[in-house]
């Protein structure tokens, strides 16, 4: 255990306090039980350490699982050692890599109840399958990546605040203007659509697309497998798919044209699409008059976000990228379906027509509660709102 105090120390001591993330504050770390999942790379780890670099402790113990000691060394024996040696606060990173991990936080939680735990794992996938054993002990939080607001926060001198979604659309024009005096927000969300939203991209742009391939890669070949009965030749279908979707989204899925291209079942084809889904590597969405069942075929999908577009694909769309970064951004923290008049409804209220800068309210002008999003403007006119400003919602 030594050795992990070290390595502990070290990792905390070396993070940076500059930027937290929008969920830094939103998590109540007093929790006995703190549970937060994310895609690959989006950050969760650097939360932790940032959290026990302010804490300011000899009580505290961060550790990875994917490290040797765990390979002879139990999770359950190290609470207890931990415990009896005073610490209060054991943060436990990369939770999918162990085995059975969620049996064995349970028996932590139930006998070690002076212990404040917080587990994160890259597979969301994996994280989401033990919420019901876990449900009545943990709290569960899942970390996007960044934002639009977040990487401006990163890369330019200016600190923005979150905007609440009532409040973008009450005040979209006062909004979009006191943004655009401090900066010229068209080139940064340019910027943004292809290196923006993992952050890693701080450290090497040059290999950035590379890594975003990488990490589809181990989500496919590792993470679903881990999870769901899927074999060697089911992942390459799998990846057959994304590329696929990659080509053409996003776009109207059919199902059975589809799926005997890929030669797999309709079932089989729907099942993947979840399991990608989960794993955040595209978004479905469903038609606003079906429910979200796995019977149910999505109306369209997208990629996950725009940087995974410019990862995969050569032939970049300006209309899918309109749609992705719409789609990524308002997803975090509200329900969004395909709407019959127009392209999305919000939480089944708000209606919303996406286009270019020339887009007119032609089809949504009998609709209250209605706005057309549009791309490359810097300011709001009458009920056409910037497309980049929906970036400021987390």
């Amino acid at each position: 255990m030594e050795k992990l105090q070290e390595w502990s120390y070290r990792s905390i001591q070396r993070i940076s306090l500059q930027h937290k993330r929008y969920l830094y504050h939103t998590i109540n770390w007093k929790n006995r039980l703190n549970i937060i999942s994310g895609a690959r790379g989006v950050g969760k780890t650097t939360l932790l350490l940032q959290y026990l670099k302010e804490l300011d402790s000899d009580t505290v113990l961060y550790a990875s699982l994917d490290t040797l000691y765990f390979t002879t060394g139990s999770i359950i024996e190290l609470a207890e050692e931990f415990v009896q040696n005073g610490g209060e606060h054991l943060f436990l990173d990369e939770i999918q890599k162990y085995p059975n991990w969620a049996i064995e936080v349970k028996n932590i939680y139930d006998n070690y109840p002076e212990l404040t735990l917080v587990l994160s794992g890259s597979s969301a996938i994996e994280i989401l399958q033990s919420k019901a054993d876990l449900s009545r002990r943990a709290v569960f939080y899942k970390l996007a990546g960044l934002s639009f607001r977040e990487y401006l926060n990163f890369t330019t001198e200016y600190y923005f605040a979150p905007i609440s979604f009532d409040d973008l659309l009450s005040n979209h024009k006062k909004l979009s203007y006191s943004i655009s005096q401090k900066i010229k927000p068209i080139k940064h969300f340019q910027e943004y659509s292809k290196f923006g939203y993992y952050p890693f991209y701080l450290e090497d742009k040059i290999t950035y697309h590379h890594r975003i391939r990488q990490i589809i890669n181990t989500v496919i070949d590792v993470d679903i497998p881990s999870v769901y009965s899927v074999d060697y030749s089911a992942s390459q279908n799998i990846k057959k798919l994304v590329s696929i979707i990659a080509e053409i989204v996003p776009f109207k899925p059919n199902v059975k044209k589809l799926s005997e291209q890929i030669g797999i079942s309709r079932e089989s084809f729907i099942k993947y699409l979840k399991y990608l889904e989960k794993a955040a590597i595209i978004n479905l969405l469903y038609n606003q008059n079906k429910g979200i069942s796995l019977l149910n075929k999505p109306e369209k999908i997208y990629l996950n976000n725009t940087n995974i577009i410019h990862a995969l694909n050569t032939r970049i769309d300006v209309g899918n990228l309109r749609g992705t970064f719409f789609v990524n951004q308002l997803k975090v923290q509200h329900k969004i379906r395909y709407a019959n008049t127009a392209d999305y409804l919000v939480d089944d209220l708000y209606t919303f027509e996406i286009g270019g800068k020339g887009k007119t309210n032609k089809q949504i002008k009998e609709l209250d509660k209605a706005w057309v999003v549009a791309d490359a403007m810097e300011v709001s006119i009458g009920n056409k709102i910037p497309l980049w400003l929906f970036g400021f919602l987390y």
